[in-house]
């Protein structure tokens, strides 16, 4: 068995991590981007999100030998540091893909009701299909919508690829999904640089809930001025936890990398991790993720008069993380950066879509669809 005793050093934004850690020893809870090499010097385990960089300057003094980031991206994750100094390491790949699926569906809906467009009309570009593209392609291809996809690791294994300019060419709504890479074949650093920018489609959507950098940002805001016909949607930012304020001024919803931020999603995370560290150290699971997961305030919902776009906002209301980055624009630079982190800390519980039951759908194969369960036949 493992020693009770020892020190585990976890992003406070982790929720439920004391409680799911609890029997490997005690938790310290730190902001994850002011963590510092000092408080790990005589730490077991570090646990972290996507805002602390780890690397030989964080860990090179500590005794750490095992690192889990409680997300899918690990492009803060020096892995070839951690492999050379025998330091286990665990992301958790799908934790949060429901919830950043939600957050799309949400845009979708929310500006085919401002732009008065009809979701089914409108043809999707997923870019990056991993672990939340490939759910966003199953449900908006369950939805009935038409969608492109482009992958190029994937698409060198496997067929129903098109290139990125047949995309860009043809799709109304584009999503990016990719993690941050800067090397190798197929690098997404800037993969939508002024160019590719200026070829989008008349009116067309731009949305990105992966990585900031993935958009060259100064790029997007003069293609922005030039063309007043596009949408853009920015969950990600290129120099978090700066944003650039004529950028978001610009765009049509923002919010601050919160797209995964469900309870559900976060949740999944720490337990992913648990299971990844008692596999580490050969121990058996003894617990569940059901036992940390807490019944939603609102579980069922009569359709009644509501639209699709009102079922949804019951569950994630998009207009509160759009409204509540857009205030903090007011504040001199350091201030809008210390904003920024204090809306993730403080993040509001946040449910994903399929907590919530409907009673006496109006579309029910479209809400099935979505993400939504529906009541049995009363």
């Amino acid at each position: 068995m493992p020693s009770p005793k020892l020190k585990i050093v976890a992003d406070e934004n982790m929720p439920q991590v004391e409680e799911i850690f609890s029997e490997f020893g005690g938790v310290i809870l730190r902001p994850g981007r002011n963590l510092d090499a000092a408080e790990l010097y005589d730490a077991d385990l570090l646990l972290v999100r996507s805002i602390t960089q780890v690397n030989q300057a964080l860990l090179g003094n500590s005794t750490v030998n095992f690192v889990g980031t409680a997300t899918i991206g690990t492009d803060h994750i020096d892995k070839t540091y951690l492999q050379q100094e025998g330091i286990g390491f665990s992301n958790a790949p799908g934790c949060n893909a429901e919830a950043v699926v939600d957050y799309v569906i949400s845009s979708i809906f929310s500006l085919a009701q401002e732009q008065g467009f009809a979701p089914e009309n409108r043809t999707y570009g997923i870019v990056g299909v991993g672990n939340v593209g490939s759910r966003l392609q199953k449900r908006l291809q369950q939805c009935g919508f038409n969608v492109l996809l482009n992958d190029p690791p994937r698409a060198k294994q496997e067929a129903g690829f098109v290139e990125l300019d047949q995309l860009i060419s043809e799709a109304d709504f584009i999503c990016l999904h990719t993690p941050l890479t800067r090397e190798g074949d197929c690098p997404s650093y800037h993969l939508f640089s002024e160019a590719e920018l200026k070829r989008l489609r008349q009116g067309a959507v731009l949305l990105n809930a992966g990585r900031g950098p993935v958009i060259d940002n100064q790029a997007l805001y003069q293609v922005g001025q030039e063309r007043p016909d596009l949408s853009f949607v920015l969950d990600v930012w290129e120099h978090e936890p700066s944003v650039d304020g004529e950028l978001a001024q610009r765009c049509s919803r923002v919010s601050p990398h919160i797209a995964g931020y469900s309870l559900d999603g976060k949740i999944r995370g720490t337990y992913m991790l648990y299971q990844a560290y008692c596999e580490h150290i050969g121990q058996s699971v003894n617990k569940r993720l059901e036992d940390f997961l807490p019944e939603p305030e609102l579980a069922h919902i009569d359709q009644s008069d509501l639209t699709t776009l009102q079922l949804i906002q019951k569950v994630y209301d998009q207009n509160i993380d759009d409204k509540n980055l857009r205030d903090t624009m007011i504040h001199p630079e350091d201030k809008q950066r210390e904003a920024f982190d204090q809306l993730r800390k403080q993040y509001r519980v946040r449910r994903e879509l399929s907590s919530l039951t409907i009673h006496n759908p109006k579309q029910p194969e479209l809400l099935a669809a979505m993400g939504f369960q529906l009541a049995d036949n009363e």
